[in-house]
């Protein structure tokens, strides 16, 4: 199976090339041609790939030339359409980071483009495959915690401009913290509750990192489903830089009979070094991101989690439109219901 990463804009890409160099049964090829919102000291291109022992392609035409099975758009946020499209165009799967695009429009079309195709159009949401929110799934599934009355949920983080400046920047990433950290719990809360959201409101501000960036760095988003359940979604970019991991995910979901609660990187061994003189934090376990890309190209695991389809990546996008108008307006914002002729659920491709 030969599979191409297109572009290294997303910090990701340097899990997926290495993950996928190593993986038996695929070759990889990759491709980083626009590089002019890289900022200084930002290794991309050729010498981003050889850095992972990956072949480059020095344009995606040169990729799509050598055939490739499936495709990891990495991008910018606002870059995901054209190549997207571009997959669609040449008959191949796609998988997209998130979120799907930067504006609702964009993704329906993205989604339009791969169902006319008859490609598959899947999108990064590796924390779906946590096993912490498989027990939760699975609690919720076997009637224990009664009906989901409420969920809380932090996904928080450091400023990602220390590795990617252009994730602050509204016009390539379509906004700041809010864009960025609220998708990955509004894709488990679709996943987990087969509910539509309906209403939501947030408020955001800057007052952390106001001097270094103009997108919103902190946001809080309520969101209410059609099933009676209300979430909240805290999605800061609020870990200051000397913490020492890059933040983390956590959920606590209350029902008629149970309340659950889920850390989705708390499998760590935590410690202080003498050396360093700081606290350090070592992850073990599964990697999401290694489970989310077999379940991309080989299928659902033992399991049964598959990747979020392009329908879901759009779900979760109407409700980040949706937080930037009540942000914006100061107000509660109805999240549009879904064309008719296309139910919840159905595959994009």
């Amino acid at each position: 199976m030969k599979v191409a990463v297109l572009s290294f804009a997303h910090v990701h890409a340097a899990a997926y090339l290495t993950l996928l160099r190593d993986m038996p049964g695929v070759e990889v090829l990759a491709s980083d041609p626009d590089t002019e919102f890289a900022a200084p000291g930002e290794i991309r291109g050729r010498a981003f790939a050889e850095g992972h022992g990956v072949p480059y392609a020095n344009t995606y035409e040169e990729v799509f030339a050598s055939r490739p099975d499936a495709v990891i758009v990495c991008s910018e946020n606002a870059r995901h359409r054209p190549l997207v499209e571009l997959a669609a165009a040449h008959g191949v799967d796609v998988l997209c980071e998130k979120p799907l695009a930067t504006t609702v429009a964009d993704g329906e079309a993205m989604v339009a483009a791969c169902r006319a195709a008859g490609v598959r159009l899947a999108v990064a949401f590796p924390v779906r495959f946590s096993p912490a929110y498989a027990a939760v799934k699975r609690a919720v599934a076997a009637g224990e915690t009664g009906r989901v009355l409420t969920v809380s949920g932090a996904n928080n983080g450091h400023m990602p401009t220390r590795a990617r400046r252009w994730f602050a920047d509204p016009e390539l990433a379509g906004g700041g913290a809010l864009m960025d950290h609220t998708v990955h719990l509004a894709d488990l809360l679709d996943d987990l509750l087969a509910a539509r959201a309906v209403e939501v409101y947030a408020q955001t501000n800057n007052l952390l990192y106001a001097d270094e960036v103009a997108a919103e760095t902190s946001g809080l988003v309520t969101v209410v489903y059609d099933n009676g359940t209300v979430a909240t979604i805290d999605c800061s970019w609020s870990h200051p830089r000397s913490h020492p991991t890059w933040g983390g995910l956590e959920l606590t979901l209350v029902g008629e009979h149970a309340t659950l609660e889920m850390d989705a990187f708390d499998q760590k061994l935590h410690g202080h070094s003498e050396r360093h003189g700081r606290t350090l934090e070592i992850p073990f376990g599964v990697d999401l991101d290694a489970r989310m890309l077999r379940a991309f190209l080989f299928g659902p695991g033992p399991d049964g989690m598959d990747v979020a389809d392009g329908d879901g990546g759009l779900r979760t996008l109407r409700i980040v439109a949706a937080g930037y108008e009540s942000a914006r307006t100061g107000t509660p914002v109805a999240v549009p219901a879904p064309v008719p002729g296309r139910p919840r659920g159905v595959p994009t491709a």
